[in-house]
């Protein structure tokens, strides 16, 4: 089964500043769920399953693309791991929000979800998500989770090869110090871009607006920054 993550930087869904992306988004869940209604399970855990995201996430699907919503809560509540199965299986569209990171995570291994989202990820159900939604996949993130003022290196989930950063347009200057003072290679994904990721590697860029790069620190001199592109793949 073909394994789909598509990472975007960032953005402000309720601005509808990455509409594009959610009409990319929306087009490929219609075509995953064939002749039923499409589904897209939000997943509002970073922000600490905050309903207004989910609501805003509602207008848009729903409101403007016709498709079937759903939430996954798990924040201060016993979770209902039977009833939470059936919303994954469910779902042609697994859209993680943006929040908290490492809480994200860990909330994910408490209660339950990541067995669900990997089991998803690997029946090929589209997984998406935007900054925390975004990076968490990745072997290595560049996140303000901890402490939230200071941003640092995490180890996420690896289930892609690499290093990334969210917002890159907002954080050149000290992610650039972090590549080069570690000489790694990393994702840099702007606002309002996204990259997809096909069984693991990237096959194309999504924007209204944003860019996608690579960067290359491992001279330990400077950082060479490249603007990916699909013909690259």
């Amino acid at each position: 089964m073909v394994k789909r993550i598509i990472a975007i930087g960032g953005g402000e869904l309720k601005n509808r500043e990455t509409l594009p992306i959610d009409e990319y988004l929306a087009s490929e869940a219609k075509k995953a769920a064939g002749e039923h209604r499409a589904c897209a399970l939000f997943l509002p855990t970073a922000s600490y399953d905050c309903m207004p995201y989910y609501n805003t996430f509602h207008k848009v699907y729903t409101g403007l693309f016709d498709i079937k919503t759903d939430v996954a809560l798990t924040i201060g509540r016993e979770v209902d791991l039977e009833k939470m199965k059936g919303k994954f299986a469910r779902a042609d569209l697994i859209y993680v929000g943006g929040g908290n990171t490492v809480f994200m995570i860990e909330e994910w291994k408490r209660s339950g979800l990541l067995p669900l989202i990997r089991d998803a990820y690997e029946r090929g159900v589209i997984l998406a998500g935007l900054s925390a939604g975004a990076i968490c996949w990745f072997e290595e993130m560049y996140s303000d989770s901890v402490g939230g003022e200071k941003y640092a290196m995490f180890p996420a989930l690896g289930w892609i090869k690499g290093k990334i950063s969210p917002h890159y347009d907002e954080r050149i200057l000290d992610f650039h110090e972090i590549v080069l003072y570690n000489k790694f290679r990393a994702w840099g994904i702007e606002n309002c871009a996204a990259l997809e990721f096909v069984d693991g590697e990237p096959v194309k860029t999504i924007s209204c607006g944003g860019k996608v790069y690579v960067l290359d620190g491992t001279s330990g001199t400077s950082v060479e920054r490249t603007e990916w592109r699909a013909d690259q793949a």
